[in-house]
């Protein structure tokens, strides 16, 4: 009885411990992956490739879009709206060999810090906002995370 009540003084004069129990929490960033919208001047009516370039936050990866296991969540880009824009399908990078440091036998396929995908399209004159999302699955080197879905928008312009 006399513990539980040291143990509940000891809770109530120390405001802070909860906070230092969660506190690598707020140390993740809340986007793994950037993305800055770059506008992107094609022929119109003809085939174009569009670069969509991504960047990782410094000590995270993420599975490249043939990651080496069926268990491994890959990267991949979906088309949301293409409005007057066909698009094929997307080019992905080659990924990156990586390995944590208690297995080092075991190479995993990723992409850190900056990679592009490439879009094949055709598009009608004029300007042409194309919209995605890039699903992907962020790890550091303890740990991977779940998977989030990144929303982006490519300015496109077709004359």
């Amino acid at each position: 009885m006399i513990r539980l009540a040291l143990a509940a003084l000891l809770l109530l004069a120390t405001p802070s411990l909860p906070a230092q129990l969660n506190m690598n929490a707020s140390d993740k960033p809340h986007a793994y992956i950037t993305y800055a919208a770059e506008p992107q001047t094609i022929p119109a009516g003809k085939h174009a490739t569009l670069d969509i370039r991504f960047h990782m936050q410094p000590g995270y990866h993420v599975n490249s879009h043939t990651p080496k296991s069926e268990l491994l969540i890959p990267t991949t880009l979906t088309i949301t709206s293409a409005n007057g824009v066909v698009a094929d399908q997307p080019a992905y990078p080659a990924g990156k060999p990586y390995s944590f440091s208690f297995d080092p036998t075991d190479k995993l396929d990723v992409y850190s810090g900056a990679f592009t995908i490439k879009l094949p399209v055709t598009a009608q004159p004029g300007d042409r906002p194309l919209t995605a999302s890039l699903r992907y699955q962020a790890c550091d080197n303890a740990a991977c995370y779940p998977p989030r879905t990144l929303a982006i928008s490519v300015p496109i312009t077709a004359k």
